[in-house]
């Protein structure tokens, strides 16, 4: 039987394999995911690997990509890969900017509150007694091997991966978990009580369900948690979901934000991958969700990297020249969603880039090596309007203007580091909204955090969820309408 030698780093792995075999299949047997935001199609070019040996000729993909990828290649003989060295995320959002106050705790000396994104996996070690956080962590979810989005992820889990991505994320927890414990040094088994929250296929994940009620009409979600479950060895709260694609995270983020708790018209938007919208208004709160895809993740665009050192974070127009802030100021290796966003409206600002999204040229140049083409321009676009015509048809379904609001809060990790103004030049979101922006940081975490030191919490979040109302954006007149329409970008005034 032929053998792959693996290289990573100082690291050499040998893994047998029949011939023919997937590249990512025989390092999946080794232990080794591969991020593969496309979920294995060869269109995202993330799993670029270097290998040699008896492999079959490069595909379409490969070819385009000028490198081998680990989801194309296959293995015919003795074969030897290199593994490119897995950039570090920098910027997970692990803070809050809610207030948290310690009242019935959850049972033990120690807690942890972790939120479950998409993209990223966020945790905060509290100790009960007092409620400081003693350790914020985070990580890539690795559940981003198999799949950048949630359709994506469901769609694996119906083919036999439910499994696979159940251990990926309960063994990334768990990294975190010794992880903050040992660097305040106590036993990780004096983390009794744990809140899990994120949205409802995440949760799906997370304790193994079989997701198919949330792969097809009319979606409606056969768990909705709200309670207490096993796993992690322990007892583990996971909060109220609101509907099969308003998870946990939001019920938490409008927790966190007391949204529910005011007389006032608010509007809360998690805008990530999936872009989650809560509105309330005279004790009803409006929920809903689109599906903007994993470009404001920095994913499925041809330059785009996560939050790593060497991202491009910031693009601005100074003396009519495009300038650019990196991570850690380190030498640009691509640009992540907070920069993509900048780097969009810098375009349209010095007309590089039309309303129609045209370009002058076949790329838009910001750093060395790093260009937007038009496909990913073609990306921000469809993403921007799912988020825009979202808020656009939660309005109006509610009779609300954009006058009638008195706060938009930004929540997510990905709003965190939005710059709003850039936000509105490119139609993200309203303009007439700007001035009342609120960003309040990792809002799911801050629920989660509330939940685990005041008990009490709990019948809060069900509250939040019995007053919700989900408006169906699939199929969806008003939602088509507007999303067409959002599709420009907004002229110049």
């Amino acid at each position: 039987m032929p053998t792959l030698t693996i290289i990573r780093g100082h690291q050499t792995i040998t893994q047998s394999f029949e011939p023919g075999a997937l590249l990512d299949d025989v390092l999946r047997s080794a232990g080794i995911d591969v991020v593969k935001p496309c979920g294995g199609r060869g269109n995202c070019k993330k799993c670029a690997v270097d290998v040699e040996g008896n492999i079959s000729e490069p595909t379409n993909s490969e070819i385009s990509a000028r490198s081998r990828l680990s989801c194309q290649t296959r293995l015919l003989g003795d074969a030897r890969v290199t593994l490119r060295e897995a950039a570090v995320m920098e910027q997970i959002e692990t803070e809050l900017k809610t207030a948290l106050a310690v009242g019935k705790p959850m049972q033990g000396d120690y807690g942890a509150a972790v939120d479950i994104g998409t993209t990223t996996v966020a945790l905060r070690l509290y100790d009960l007694h007092d409620g400081r956080c003693l350790r914020s962590l985070g990580l890539l979810n690795p559940q981003s091997s198999v799949a950048a989005d949630v359709m994506g992820r469901i769609g694996a889990s119906l083919k036999g991966q439910g499994e696979l991505m159940l251990q990926q994320i309960h063994t990334a927890i768990s990294s975190l978990l010794d992880e903050a414990a040992s660097s305040v040094g106590i036993p990780v088994g004096s983390i009794k009580s744990l809140v899990v929250t994120g949205n409802t296929t995440m949760l799906y994940l997370f304790m193994g369900y079989d997701p198919a009620a949330l792969s097809h009409a009319p979606f409606e979600a056969d768990h909705l948690f709200g309670g207490y479950y096993d796993a992690l060895g322990r007892s583990v709260y996971l909060p109220r979901c609101m509907h099969a694609f308003v998870g946990a995270d939001i019920t938490c983020a409008v927790l966190a934000a007391g949204q529910t708790d005011q007389p006032e018209i608010s509007l809360l938007c998690d805008i990530g991958t999936n872009g989650e919208i809560s509105l309330w208004k005279d004790g009803t709160l409006y929920v809903t969700s689109t599906a903007a895809g994993p470009a404001f993740e920095g994913a499925g665009i041809s330059c785009g990297v996560g939050s790593v050192r060497g991202a491009i974070d910031k693009v601005w127009v100074e003396d009519g020249q495009i300038r650019t802030h990196t991570i850690s100021d380190a030498p640009a290796v691509g640009i992540c969603g907070s920069g993509l966003i900048d780097a969009v409206a810098a375009g349209l600002d010095t007309g590089f880039i039309d309303e129609t999204g045209a370009m002058d040229d076949d790329e838009f140049t910001l750093a060395p090596g790093c260009s937007l083409t038009g496909a990913d321009i073609r990306a921000v676009q469809l993403a921007k309007a799912a988020i825009a015509a979202g808020i656009q048809t939660l309005l109006e379904t509610a009779g609300v203007s954009y006058s009638q609001v008195t706060t938009l809060y930004i929540a997510g990790g990905f709003g965190s580091h939005l710059s709003p103004q850039s936000a509105a030049r490119i139609g993200l979101l309203p303009a007439e909204l700007v001035p009342r922006v609120k960003v309040i940081g990792n809002a799911a975490l801050g629920g989660a955090s509330s939940l685990l030191l005041d008990e009490e919490g709990e019948r809060a979040t069900t509250a939040i969820a019995e007053k919700s109302v989900h408006v169906n954006l699939g199929g969806n007149p008003a939602f088509n309408e507007n999303y067409m329409e959002q599709m420009l970008f907004p002229e110049d005034e």
